[in-house]
């Protein structure tokens, strides 16, 4: 949690100045009057200490680096690849070209086969197939796992 400018409770800050020289203990609102001469916020880094450390930050960067942190955060959504265990060649290439490009984006790619009667063995090596094509962009997470009326392995990104 990113504390910023008036929102500051604290009688006193550890300040910090906008290229990182300690400028020492002071009260919020002669540390705010600083920041504003500097034309920059002023964040609260810890709100546990006393006093807590603050730090002079130009005008929106501390919004931005706590964006950037909240989505470097996040895992990334696995993609999902359909298709059926007698697909062509051409639909074959075309598929495993959209699985290394997600897997070089960094995205997860499951592989699902829709299974029609007793095509399980055709999906398994359907599936196997691709695995072994994409071993240089990829690890799976798993086995195979054949259920019901699909088989699906996740591959992860190296």
């Amino acid at each position: 949690m990113m504390i910023m400018n008036e929102k500051i409770k604290a009688s006193e800050v550890e300040l910090t100045g906008l290229n990182g020289e300690a400028l020492g203990t002071m009260t919020t609102k002669a540390a705010l009057e600083i920041a504003k001469q500097h034309k920059a916020d002023l964040v609260c880094t810890n709100i546990l200490s006393s006093p807590p450390p603050c730090l002079l930050m130009a005008k929106g960067m501390a919004k931005q680096t706590k964006n950037i942190e909240k989505s470097a955060a996040t895992p990334k959504k696995a993609k999902e690849i359909r298709l059926t265990s007698h697909i062509e060649e051409h639909d074959y290439d075309t598929k495993i070209r959209q699985c290394i490009s997600f897997l070089h984006s960094g995205h997860p790619v499951a592989l699902v086969v829709k299974i029609q009667g007793k095509e399980g063995i055709a999906a398994k090596a359907l599936l196997e197939r691709m695995l072994d094509t994409l071993k240089p962009d990829g690890t799976k997470q798993s086995g195979i796992h054949v259920s019901g009326k699909q088989a699906s392995v996740t591959v992860l990104p190296k």
